[in-house]
């Protein structure tokens, strides 16, 4: 019992230190400097330790050493769950699906510096890149967070299986993604191609000859409004299924997170999206995200089957 709440602590530690991480890796793209490192994957400039590195190697640099100890901290606790949990323990599933997309987020990255998919490249094959960045990072939230979860019950928990559940939340799922992906293709038009002001970063967007990214970047807030339209709906559903507390406090969670996004999203757009403004705008994504997944595991009781995998 003393070792499952150790496991479950450095579980929850290991969540918001990738949190952390996450944000750090917006701070790259944001401030261009992906390609601080040049085009060397898992070296720097071709060494291991630049030289006297300029600030967008040091900052490139800083994201590599930490996604690495993020990387190796996922697979010590791959190997704790298998000598804490006994055998079909939810918590060793997804301590095994934690360490998958710790490492295809890293192959991911690697991918962004080696086909230099980073810095000020405007390139279209970019977006693409961007939406599989943002889904494997969700992938990657939703499994540790399920790890941390688990680890806190006895018998470990899962992702409902039933009819009803495995729609809605696959819904939930789907849309909290689509709503990522547009995000994070408008959060790089806005780096890539920053307006002066608001009347010119609308008539940018309406301009059949403004590049794609400006174009897709209308196409967010219509998503996201509708997105949100549905995620409220289901943070008022599923306690009223449920009948629990824990359910309760996470639908009004999710419902107020949806809600301050939704503000945070106008004031991003009224602000010409400052650097800041998008790292708040993407943490509130990450938490409502997280609440989400939350949410989902409250839902079924514990030792009702999964839907990402067994042990």
């Amino acid at each position: 019992m003393r070792s499952s709440r150790r496991f479950a602590l450095a579980a929850s530690a290991l969540l918001v230190y990738t949190l952390g991480v996450v944000l750090w890796g917006a701070y790259v793209r944001a401030s261009l400097s992906g390609d601080g490192c040049g085009d060397h994957w898992p070296l720097c400039n071709g060494v291991v330790l630049p030289v006297e590195p300029s600030l967008k190697t040091l900052i490139e640099l800083t994201h590599r050493v930490t996604s690495g100890l993020c990387w190796l901290w996922a697979a010590a606790m791959w190997f704790a769950a298998l000598r804490t949990f006994p055998r079909r323990h939810a918590t060793r599933a997804a301590a095994g699906w934690s360490l998958f997309f710790m490492t295809t987020e890293a192959l991911v990255g690697a991918g962004l510096v080696l086909f230099r998919m980073v810095a000020d490249n405007p390139s279209t094959a970019r977006a693409a890149w961007m939406a599989a960045h943002l889904i494997n990072t969700f992938l990657l939230l939703a499994a540790l967070t399920w790890m941390a979860s688990s680890a806190r019950r006895p018998d470990g928990v899962r992702f409902p299986r039933d009819g009803w559940s495995r729609a809605a939340f696959g819904g939930a799922a789907v849309v909290a993604l689509l709503v990522g992906v547009s995000g994070a293709v408008a959060a790089l038009g806005d780096t890539l191609f920053p307006a002066e002001s608001l009347v010119e970063g609308l008539r940018e967007d309406f301009s059949p000859s403004s590049h794609l990214f400006l174009r897709l970047r209308l196409w967010h807030p219509v998503i996201a409004v509708l997105g949100s339209g549905y995620l409220v709906w289901l943070a008022s559903a599923v306690p009223r299924r449920v009948q629990e507390a824990p359910a309760r406090r996470l639908g009004l969670t999710l419902g107020a997170l949806v809600l301050v996004q939704i503000g945070v999203g106008l004031l991003n757009v009224a602000l010409l999206a400052p650097v800041w403004m998008q790292l708040l705008h993407l943490l509130l994504a990450d938490a409502t995200w997280i609440t989400l997944v939350l949410l989902a595991l409250s839902s079924p009781p514990a030792g009702a089957g999964a839907t990402l995998g067994t042990s």
